[in-house]
């Protein structure tokens, strides 16, 4: 119960920020983390491998925008220094929607962004 209560204010956060041009400080600051610390390893590679690190895409080979998303150095550097990357995902207003021709994620894949860009982009 204390998990769906948690997931449904996480989507309620996300919606109310996904309405207005955020930056990643609002999405990290709004983001309901209480009890989750997604790791890279665990949680986060499967997320950008599937979705964002791909041929054509921010793999190392085509890093479009000079964006790499393919291992986990690369992967923290750019949610730690680059704003609109989770904005991106997001679906801001003002930046470039990601993936680009696809799906939006899914709110729970942007929660576990939001969640391990709070916590430090743990390994």
């Amino acid at each position: 119960m204390k998990f769906i209560t948690l997931s449904l204010l996480a989507i309620i956060v996300i919606n109310i920020a996904c309405n207005k041009n955020s930056s990643t400080t609002d999405y990290v600051a709004n983001a309901v983390c209480t009890g989750t610390t997604p790791t890279y390893t665990n949680d986060v590679a499967s997320i950008l491998n599937t979705s964002c690190a791909l041929s054509g895409c921010h793999s190392a080979g085509s890093s479009q925008a000079g964006i790499n998303l393919s291992d986990y150095s690369s992967a923290s550097s750019q949610f730690k220094n680059n704003s609109k990357n989770l904005a991106s995902v997001h679906h801001a207003s003002g930046v470039e929607a990601m993936p680009r021709n696809a799906s939006k994620l899914s709110d729970t894949q942007i929660s576990i962004l939001d969640c391990w860009v709070k916590n430090g982009c743990p390994q």
